[in-house]
């Protein structure tokens, strides 16, 4: 008979933790959803990869220069393969949260250490480039914060307590010492 006592007490304790954690895990389920689209700003980070290029900086590479002068205008290339000597490629994506994705790509081939061509996209100039990267904010209409003189009257006129000065206290004829005596 103790023997059933003890099996029927250990079967309810055993039930009694799990009917708990059973019924958490459930009610798990009847949360409400986040509607992403409409509830939540989902902060997602900016990603830069590699050199931006300018108009400006293709239009000063020329026929004929170093592999040195076009590091100086370009910087350092984004892929400088060892099986593709002659080419180097600069390469440049950002994403922006709010603004498109902008990617632009450009390659310098060189004949030994002489540029011999440039191919790519069309690049942007600089200034165009700046304004790209500028979200457009939309143009919510924020109220006028006035109160009207009705709505002031509600309230009692601040009262001031006049704040009494502070006697002035007579200055000190000597100082201490900034340094003990060592003697």
């Amino acid at each position: 008979m103790k023997k059933q006592i003890l099996i029927s007490l250990r079967n309810t304790v055993s039930l009694g933790m799990a009917l708990p954690f059973l019924l958490a895990l459930l009610s798990a389920c009847s949360l409400p959803r986040l509607n992403v689209a409409t509830d939540a700003v989902l902060y997602i980070p900016e990603v830069v990869q590699g050199n931006f290029v300018s108009r400006e900086q293709k239009e000063f590479l020329k026929p004929g220069m170093s592999r040195m002068q076009v590091r100086e205008v370009l910087g350092t290339p984004l892929v400088a393969s060892v099986f593709h000597e002659q080419r180097w490629d600069y390469v440049f994506t950002i994403r922006r949260q709010g603004v498109p994705a902008q990617s632009f790509s450009l390659s310098a081939w060189f004949k030994g250490d002489v540029l011999e061509r440039v191919t790519g996209d069309e690049l942007p100039s600089e200034t165009e480039f700046v304004t790209k990267l500028v979200a457009k904010k939309s143009s919510t209409k924020v109220p006028e914060l006035e109160a009207k003189e009705e709505d002031l009257r509600k309230f009692p006129a601040p009262v001031r307590k006049a704040d009494p000065a502070p006697a002035a206290l007579p200055l000190p004829s000597s100082y201490p010492p900034l340094e003990p005596d060592m003697r």
